[in-house]
């Protein structure tokens, strides 16, 4: 079994992200199997986001080569990374952040389609699911500069919260632009940039006339086509880690995406209370609730991050009825005494089982 493993402190939101490195609560395992007819697989790895990626393509075409496929995938991940990285501070999104007009500005394609997504999904939730929380963020010390482990001054917290919001900005498509509510307004996309990357590359992936692979950036996938066995992906999720670190689920992933949340890592405490990185941003506190982890299952990655993302906001209650409302497959790891309880949605068991 290999697992895919952490994620470095790079892109750490605040209502993010289990799968980071020192911020994951939830691992996700591949499970590589043995093959009955013997095909090319191609896997390679390497670095991106401020964490790690895996590609594992199973061809028996011999349509390209592994440093073909490398070297336009990297192209690919630097790309986005100038666009959507709060860590790299010539990215776009870091110089519209730092762009204090309320004029309409310019923005890529890119950055039009996340942003379009981000919104959906933000209204959906009830605003569960935020890209403008960066100030937040960055105040209670999950953002780029990284902080103290202080507990902000409630007025402080205040002020911040009044520059987050889904009406913050517009958006408009042609040509594409954006326009601040205020000049303050900043944006984190780390809640939903990896999933966009991954449905990226498995777009990349198709153009090449590959079918069958996977794709994963720090935990976050996108399974096509089969394995060397002509079967669907076979995925390990673990339990969260702060409570043992077993596999709690072994499910069969179809041509979908697949992205898990939590918020046990990246944490301090204070006076014996924890605050983790998932800032609710209605309250502009950390959230504190029982629910510990939750991995989403979506056709595309990008949705199924930012879902994840909202679902550990909004915690248990709001997320069960939410789920209900909209039939989302999910899968959520609620505290129980020492372990956890896993619920999981009707639309969750059909989108893995076996077929």
């Amino acid at each position: 079994m290999i697992s895919i493993f952490s994620r470095s402190n790079e892109w750490p939101s605040g209502q993010r992200r289990f799968s980071i490195a020192c911020l994951s609560s939830v691992f996700v395992a591949l499970l590589v199997v043995g093959c009955a007819k013997p095909q090319q697989q191609i896997r390679f790895t390497g670095a991106t986001m401020g964490t790690q990626y895996a590609i594992t393509v199973v061809d028996d075409t011999n349509i390209v080569t592994e440093t073909r496929l490398k070297h336009d995938i990297e192209a690919l991940l630097a790309k986005i990374n100038q666009i959507m990285s709060n860590y790299d501070s010539n990215s776009e999104i870091s110089r519209l952040n730092r762009h204090r007009s309320t004029d309409w500005l310019a923005i890529s394609d890119e950055l039009l389609e996340l942003l379009t997504a981000a919104n959906s999904v933000s209204q959906e939730s009830n605003g569960a699911f935020d890209v403008t929380v960066a100030p937040l963020v960055d105040l209670w010390g999950f953002g780029p500069a990284r902080g103290a482990g202080r507990i902000p001054d409630n007025d402080v917290i205040e002020v911040a919260r009044r520059r987050v919001g889904l009406r913050q900005f517009e958006l408009r498509a042609s040509p594409p632009g954006l326009k601040k509510l205020h000049g303050e307004v900043a944006f984190d996309l780390s809640g939903i940039a990896k999933g966009y990357a991954v449905d990226e590359i498995a777009h990349q992936l198709r153009e090449l006339g590959l079918v069958n692979f996977l794709v994963d950036i720090g935990g976050e996938m996108r399974a096509v086509g089969t394995n060397q066995r002509g079967e669907g992906w076979q995925i390990g999720i673990e339990g969260p880690i702060a409570l043992g670190s077993t596999v709690a689920q072994t499910i069969t992933l179809h041509d979908s995406g697949l992205a898990s949340s939590g918020n046990y890592r990246n944490n301090f405490v204070v006076d014996g209370v924890q605050y983790g990185h998932t800032i609710d941003p209605k309250t502009g506190l950390p959230t504190q609730h029982a629910l510990l982890a939750v991995s989403v299952v979506h056709a595309r990655a990008m949705l199924a991050d930012a879902w994840a993302t909202a679902l550990m906001s909004m915690g248990p209650d709001a997320a069960v009825n939410v789920l209900a409302k909209v039939g989302l497959a999910a899968m959520l790891f609620n505290k129980n005494g020492d372990s956890w309880q896993i619920t999981t949605t009707p639309a969750f068991d059909e989108a893995v089982k076996q077929r």
